[in-house]
């Protein structure tokens, strides 16, 4: 795979030789046994041209940057484990918390901000519902979710996380800021703006599965707007990450998908915002106190975590970082209605 890479980033066989620190030789000597094993062809050549991948090569390569991107999420999460256990037992100072979140570029980062101060994030990805869920249930101390900066008392985010969220148990602490937003192939092609452009004709739609933050955003949109997600082709098609989308795309298997920024660029692909929204870590009032909790909103808070955050293409800290927040002030779906005067 890092040959061929290298063949379509090069433009040749002798430039990718050079860029790999191997001779000509090896590298030929190579691609013709994958060749043979794999009874296909890897390299065109043509007179007077440079060398480029044929479209089995460019099918292979794709076919692994995808599962590569699937597998991102459970690769985290086993690294994160392997130093977790290591360093439990080496430094019995450190501490540990348990995390469930909807997949996160910023998260990533600060799981490996915490460990560097011997606070290890033993973080689950999932959906933003079913994190909170696990939170409720016990499987985890902080879960992570994302909402509309400026949700709708009626909205389908507010039915789907009222329910999961009680005033009283629930504790938020400021995170980040980041961007939702439509990722498409460079130059993008279909002149795609906003999400009614997904009924385009011939635009095909790669969506993220059901209780993901990310599916919430679009089927709000669908009911507002009063569609079906029959309107939009490929609804039914999913992918569990950002980066999964982002790779889909990349790859020419769809046009767009709905996800952040940092997952876009990482793919070469351009990024058309649509929606900001927060990024909330939430953890219940009793373990507020605990020490794994006080040191993670210290990791929050410092300069470093910061500047750190803001370097995430698409991301802004929050002036709340690693700050209790009030979940009525954040999120009126408990607010009362107003009581109409005595006549």
């Amino acid at each position: 795979m890092d040959l061929l890479q290298a063949v379509r980033e090069a433009g040749s066989i002798a430039a990718a030789a050079k860029a790999m620190q191997l001779s000509y030789r090896h590298v030929w000597g190579e691609l013709k046994r994958w060749e043979q094993a794999l009874g296909q062809a890897l390299i065109l050549w043509e007179k007077g041209q440079a060398a480029r991948l044929s479209p089995f090569a460019d099918k292979l390569l794709w076919a692994e940057r995808q599962a590569q991107a699937r597998l991102a999420p459970q690769i985290t999460t086993l690294h994160a484990e392997l130093e977790k256990t290591i360093a439990m037992a080496f430094d019995p100072a450190s501490h540990l918390l348990t995390f469930y979140a909807s997949h996160d570029d910023a998260l990533v980062q600060l799981q490996q901000q915490a460990a560097q101060q011997a606070l290890h994030l033993d973080i689950r990805f999932c959906g933003s519902v079913d994190a909170i869920r696990a939170l409720n249930e016990g499987r985890c101390v902080m879960a992570g979710f994302h909402a509309p900066a400026t949700p709708s008392a009626n909205s389908l985010v507010a039915q789907t996380y009222k329910p999961l969220l009680k005033r009283g148990l629930h504790k938020l602490i400021g995170f980040a800021h980041r961007e939702q937003g439509l990722m498409v192939a460079q130059g993008n092609p279909h002149q795609l703006k906003d999400l009614k452009d997904l009924l385009k004709p011939g635009v095909r739609f790669i969506n993220r599965p059901s209780g993901t933050g990310t599916r919430l955003l679009l089927d709000q949109w669908l009911t507002e707007a009063g569609l079906s997600p029959s309107h939009v082709c490929g609804y039914g098609d999913e992918e569990p990450s950002h980066a999964a989308v982002a790779a889909r795309i990349a790859s020419g298997q769809a046009d767009t998908g709905l996800g952040i920024a940092s997952a876009a660029r990482l793919q070469g692909l351009d990024f058309i915002p649509l929606k900001k929204e927060n990024y909330w870590l939430i953890c219940l009032k009793s373990a507020l106190n605990s020490p794994p909790v006080q040191q993670l909103q210290a990791v929050l808070a410092s300069q470093g975590w910061i500047a750190r955050l803001n370097q995430l293409p698409g991301y802004e800290a929050d002036h709340t970082c690693g700050q209790v927040q009030s979940l009525k002030q954040h999120f009126p779906w408990w607010t009362p209605p107003k009581k109409r005067p005595l006549t």
